[in-house]
């Protein structure tokens, strides 16, 4: 366990320990006006739905649901429980499972049999982080 603590599921995170846990787990996520967020680059509208997609079912498979705004090239997913006014562990959980799906990419896995899309332009749909 890192600066932070293992708390309840609803029981709430300061900001110290926020941004402890992120900068351990979740480094490319934010503290935001009482959220953490991410924002995810996309290659155009169609990119930016599936993203929204893929983030929705992921919450509603978790009864959890985020804030998502969606933009032509860009969708940005905020997080934080509000039956306990704050960010929870439920929140990193969620957050850790949208990253693990939504950054996955085929091909890099040795023992992956997927290849994943070619790495033309036309072909990618997010702008991974690497």
């Amino acid at each position: 366990m890192g600066e932070w603590q293992k708390k309840a599921n609803d029981e709430i995170y300061s900001d110290v320990e926020i941004g402890a846990r992120l900068s351990e787990e979740l480094p490319r996520w934010d503290l935001e006006n009482g959220c953490i967020q991410r924002r995810y680059r996309t290659t155009g509208w169609k990119a930016t739905l599936m993203v929204v997609n893929t983030v929705a079912h992921l919450a509603e498979a978790a009864f959890h649901h985020p804030e998502i705004v969606a933009s032509y090239s860009l969708a940005v997913v905020k997080l934080s429980t509000h039956s306990a006014k704050g960010v929870t562990a439920k929140d990193f959980e969620l957050a850790n499972k949208i990253e693990e799906v939504i950054m996955w990419r085929p091909g890099l896995d040795q023992e992956s049999v997927l290849e994943g899309a070619p790495e033309e332009p036309g072909l990618q749909y997010l702008k991974y982080d690497d």
